[in-house]
């Protein structure tokens, strides 16, 4: 259950800007904003993109925090898909009140509604906080991630 006025839906066209804003609270050093030509097509990209889904949530009508869900069709666990939660983002005024725990029930509900047999999210943090918020959402830190990144 969301916390009191607190509403969570389905990110929509309109919805750009407020993303945008929400992304700059994302990481200690934001990442510069992507043309608005660019990011208009991105976001329509990824608003049509089967399997993919950006919650956002508003407190008193104002973007407080993100959370984007990606379903993958997969070939084995007899065909059932997985599910990725990443951009888990909330604004540095609503912090501390249950807005993105929220968003990430939401997230876990949406993907064991889709047969999902399982939900990864992964973190750069190594904030401790962090790191229990996670598990108090119900994560194991149990698998050992890899990335590689473009130099």
């Amino acid at each position: 259950m969301p916390p009191a006025g607190f509403v969570i839906r389905p990110a929509r066209g309109d919805d750009l800007a407020d993303l945008i804003e929400l992304y700059h609270h994302l990481n200690h050093d934001p990442d510069p904003d992507p043309e608005p030509a660019l990011a208009r097509e991105r976001f329509a990209a990824i608003l049509a993109q089967p399997g993919m889904t950006v919650l956002i949530g508003f407190a008193d009508g104002r973007a407080a925090a993100t959370v984007t869900l990606i379903v993958v069709p997969n070939l084995t666990r007899k065909g059932a898909p997985y599910a990725l939660i990443e951009n888990v983002v909330t604004h540095a005024d609503h912090r501390k009140r249950g807005y993105a725990g929220a968003l990430i029930r939401m997230a876990i509900d949406q993907a064991w509604n889709g047969g999902c047999y399982k939900v990864m999210l992964l973190t750069g943090s190594t904030d401790p906080a962090t790191l229990r918020f996670y598990e108090g959402c119900g994560f194991l830190q149990n698998k050992t991630g890899f990335q590689i990144r473009r130099a």
